[in-house]
């Protein structure tokens, strides 16, 4: 049966075809309905891991028990995942283990644009990269072929354009596979010794994928000129073929580790010029030029950001059709915080007392943005908590009177609690804030250990912030509700002033769950604003000014009140 598809969701239906059983990861975007479409078959056990690490080692539990098993991830998780992939590597599967990488050109939602094709290269471990839905589909399936053959996980490297993308793909029936685990000592205990000796299986297995890279359908040649030939691999596959059309010869490349010899060298003999169009890092093209051939790419092609039909074509100088076109320029609207997001008044507070704000990795990370302008550091997950321990070990007591680490409930079962095992054990006068929102936000309200539900939404083991942070060695451990000011002040002044380290917990559930019931909506008396706008400075995309008056959205508020707790007159009210 044939259907438009998601390229993550096609992704998930390829897993389901394949036979998996276990599929563990962590939410990033632009991954994330992998995960959520996959829990939708019930063959399939699914859940969401504290982090991606877990997730990975969770996933190979399952393999070595034989059962087909995935894990997925985005760039910047892999990050995390990276110190099992690489003994994974030398340690093989029993049954088929996948990894999804979902890489961010142009950082939609990501803090940086990394190439995760260096993780395959460095960890000796094949790669897979489908250009579209129908091959996200299918590359699942033959990703657990490859992991079997040559006893290997297999990485698959999505990117946002692929995964956030539909276009058709045709179905198929699911084929039940399990494998029988056997004690091997000598392959999966990665001490030295052992280590020492699986090391060669894993260059003479490179080899083999080697050939295995030459003969593969998914490596293919569409001859139509000699003129100009390119080598190309997901979406820029696509934006090639709109181009060019049979203007040009193409090695469409599924398989980007290892990358083929043979096939290469061939290709480049029958075109006069040569191009290698690829996102971000020259990767193919430093390939080609090692076979000591003649190719155009870097030179001629960004490094950064994410591609297009338009860049291509300008940089090939080509013309296509310019499409629809606006008279009016769009305003730009910058992200802003949801109107009665609980973390508004915590920031508020943190501002009002002119706090250094160490933040980490989640929808807070907009406390940044004016009118906030709050945080002043976000690195990666966790990083939060580490960095103003160091920050105040440096900077003493000047630092800790008015520096805080911010992090949210699920970046702190991330890897918050190693930093804050850190400041407990190594005892910095830090003030850690954990803004438990009874979410993981930023990509779309997916559970953690912190909520007490599993990825189906049924009840799971919960994690109690306040006991954990005492059992690590944390004596002042508070919460406050973030949408009461005075309590916000009241409990930051005096943990900064504490000598010792601190927690606060600001504990409101997001704004936008639909388990969360509002009150009615504010509106603005009029005759009492006086135009102050006191009430702008928490920055809330439900108020405005009109006529030197402050005016409320009825559309968007939520009743929160912490908008009419800044007014001096009092002008903010409910309907009667």
């Amino acid at each position: 049966m044939k259907e438009l598809m998601l390229g993550n969701k096609a992704l998930a239906r390829g897993l389901w075809e394949a036979g998996v059983k276990f599929v563990s990861s962590y939410p990033g975007t632009p991954s994330t309905e992998i995960t959520e479409e996959a829990v939708k078959f019930d063959d399939i056990y699914c859940e969401w891991a504290p982090n991606e690490k877990v997730a990975m080692e969770s996933a190979f539990g399952a393999s070595l028990a034989g059962r087909r098993a995935f894990c997925g991830q985005k760039h910047v998780g892999l990050n995390v995942a990276a110190d099992p992939l690489f003994t994974l590597s030398y340690t093989g599967v029993n049954a088929g283990l996948v990894v999804v990488v979902a890489d961010d050109a142009g950082m939609h939602s990501s803090q940086n644009e990394q190439d995760s094709r260096h993780y395959a290269i460095a960890a000796k471990v094949p790669m897979l990269e489908p250009s579209d839905s129908a091959e996200a589909l299918n590359f699942a399936k033959l990703a657990y072929e490859i992991s079997e053959e040559f006893d290997t996980p297999v990485l698959i490297k999505m990117c946002t354009r692929v995964a956030h993308s539909q276009s058709v793909v045709e179905t198929g029936e699911r084929k039940e596979f399990s494998k029988t685990y056997e004690k091997n000592i000598a392959k999966y205990v990665m001490m030295p010794g052992n280590a020492k000796r699986r090391h060669p299986i894993v260059e003479e297995r490179t080899k083999k994928l080697i050939d295995y890279a030459e003969t593969t359908p998914i490596n293919r040649v569409e001859f139509f000129t000699d003129e100009l030939g390119i080598i190309t691999s997901s979406t820029c596959y696509q934006y090639v073929k709109e181009v060019f059309g049979e203007s040009a010869s193409v090695l469409k490349l599924g398989m980007i580790n290892p990358l083929p010899v043979e096939l290469i060298k061939n290709f480049a003999a029958r075109v006069k010029r040569l191009v290698v169009v690829e996102e971000l890092d020259p990767i193919i093209e430093t390939h080609v030029k090692s076979l000591g051939i003649k190719v155009e790419g870097a030179e001629l092609l960004p490094r950064i950001d994410e591609f297009s039909q338009n860049l291509i074509a300008e940089k090939f100088g080509k013309k296509i059709s310019a499409g629809v076109t606006l008279e009016d320029a769009i305003p730009a609207r910058p992200p802003v915080m949801c109107a009665g997001c609980p973390h508004r008044g915590l920031f508020y507070s943190l501002k009002k007392r002119k706090c250094t704000v160490l933040g980490d990795i989640g929808c807070y990370t907009l406390g940044a943005v004016p009118p906030l302008s709050t945080i002043e550091l976000t690195l990666c997950m966790g990083a939060s908590i580490g960095a103003t321990h160091g920050f105040n070990k440096m900077l003493g007591k000047d630092s800790e009177s008015k520096t805080v680490a911010v992090i949210g409930d699920s970046t702190f079962m991330h890897s918050g609690m190693t930093g804050l095992a850190n400041v407990a054990y190594n005892q910095s006068n830090s003030t850690v804030i954990i803004l438990d929102n009874s979410i993981t936000g930023m990509t779309g309200h997916q559970q953690n250990p912190s909520t007490g539900l599993n990825i189906k939404g049924d009840p799971a083991g919960k994690i109690d912030l306040e006991s954990l942070c005492r059992a690590m060695g944390i004596n002042r451990v508070r919460v406050v509700d973030p949408y009461n000011l005075k309590e916000c002040d009241a409990a930051i002044k005096e943990e900064l002033a504490a000598q010792e380290p601190s927690v606060i917990i600001s504990r409101r559930p997001c704004a936008l769950l639909k388990t969360v019931k509002h009150k009615p909506p504010l509106h603005v008396d009029k005759d009492k604003c006086i135009g102050c706008k006191s009430c702008m400075k928490i920055g809330c995309p439900a108020i405005s000014m009109k006529d030197g008056k402050a005016v409320v959205d009825q559309t968007q508020c939520v009743g929160c009140e912490v908008c009419s707790q800044l007014c001096p007159k009092k002008a903010f009210a409910r309907e009667a």
